[in-house]
């Protein structure tokens, strides 16, 4: 029996280390920012991808829907969209001999992976229509309930360089991203393969490598992965010490934090740090695996106090702080 399940440990690192070498045929380097989000995708959760145009985060989204052979939509976030665009609405049809009723027609929502693009640029009205799907995963017109497809995930992405025409995210919309990733500017030698991979005749694609079937199977294996309190312990206190009233927390933590993260943090931080410990060949967590997913768990958790955003601190240097002070009183 153990080596039954040894096999299928096994069996579930592979699938998920090919789905990362399938897409690294398309996307070149962004290595972390592809683990970050594939422990999002196995975990069930949603994220939000931030960074400059042209950098991929399109394109990414694409290869891992092609890859899962997963329904695939984008909806381009304007000022001028409607929750109904987004959702779907019921219209009028007509019968025979002059009889209507009315359908429900659905919306883009309706996919297994919704690429939401520069959702910050939507109005407030408009971002939560999706808030009911990201939490819920169904979708409510004129008083009737719908369900989402299984498995469903909104990849958002935002430019955190313009501001002019932007709605910033509201935090209980934040709180509902897992992880959010920032996607990174890449090397020279990253800028060189790039531009040999989109200007050639022939373009890489990604082999189908994994079904929806094999995605829920190892999300609810993730689920049966072990957490010891020791370790559950060390999570808890590294949420307590993004709070700034918290004794224990550091003092960058203290001077420039308004606000810690919320119940939801640890949740984030232990889901997906079990999926990185099947990805690794583990049915346990390990404190490494909590410290592993802290950052990009936590760090639209975190809101800074005036102080704070004044002298542009960032939220993940304090959470490092934090990390390193749990370190520090393990010792």
């Amino acid at each position: 029996m153990m080596l039954e399940a040894n096999a299928q440990v096994e069996s579930w690192k592979n699938t998920i280390s090919g789905v990362r070498e399938q897409i690294g045929k398309v996307i070149v380097g962004q290595e972390e920012i592809v683990e970050q989000l594939l422990w999002c995708v196995f975990a069930g959760g949603h994220a939000l991808l931030e960074g400059i145009p042209g950098l991929g985060k399109t394109m990414l989204v694409r290869t891992i829907a092609d890859m899962l052979d997963l329904s695939f939509s984008r909806i381009q976030f304007t000022p001028d969209l409607m929750p109904s665009d987004i959702t779907g609405t019921n219209v009028i049809r007509f019968g025979p001999q002059g009889s209507t009723d009315t359908v429900f027609q659905p919306g883009p929502v309706f996919s297994s992976i919704v690429l939401a693009d520069e959702i910050n640029r939507a109005t407030p009205k408009t971002q939560s229509a999706m808030l009911e799907a990201m939490q819920e995963q169904t979708v409510t017109v004129g008083g009737e309930t719908h369900r989402l497809p299984q498995p469903f995930f909104v990849l958002a992405t935002q430019n955190p360089l313009e501001n002019e025409g932007t709605y910033p995210l509201p935090e209980a919309q934040l709180d509902r991203f897992l992880l959010k990733i920032h996607v990174s500017y890449p090397s020279p030698d990253e800028l060189k393969e790039i531009v040999r991979r989109t200007t050639s005749s022939s373009q890489p694609t990604a082999d189908k490598l994994a079904s929806a079937s094999e995605l829920l199977e190892i999300r609810q294996a993730a689920k049966e992965v072990l957490l010891a309190d020791d370790v559950l312990d060390y999570g808890v206190r590294l949420l307590m010490m993004t709070h700034p009233e918290e004794v224990s927390a550091p003092d960058s933590v203290r001077k420039y934090l308004r606000f810690g993260s919320g119940p939801r943090g640890i949740q984030s931080i232990v889901s997906v740090a079990k999926v990185r410990a099947i990805s690794k060949g583990r049915m346990h967590v390990s404190t490494g695996d909590i410290a592993a997913v802290a950052v990009p768990a936590l760090r639209h958790r975190l809101f800074l106090n005036f102080e704070g955003q004044a002298l542009g601190i960032s939220t993940d240097s304090l959470i490092e702080d934090i990390l390193s002070a749990l370190e520090g009183g393990r010792r």
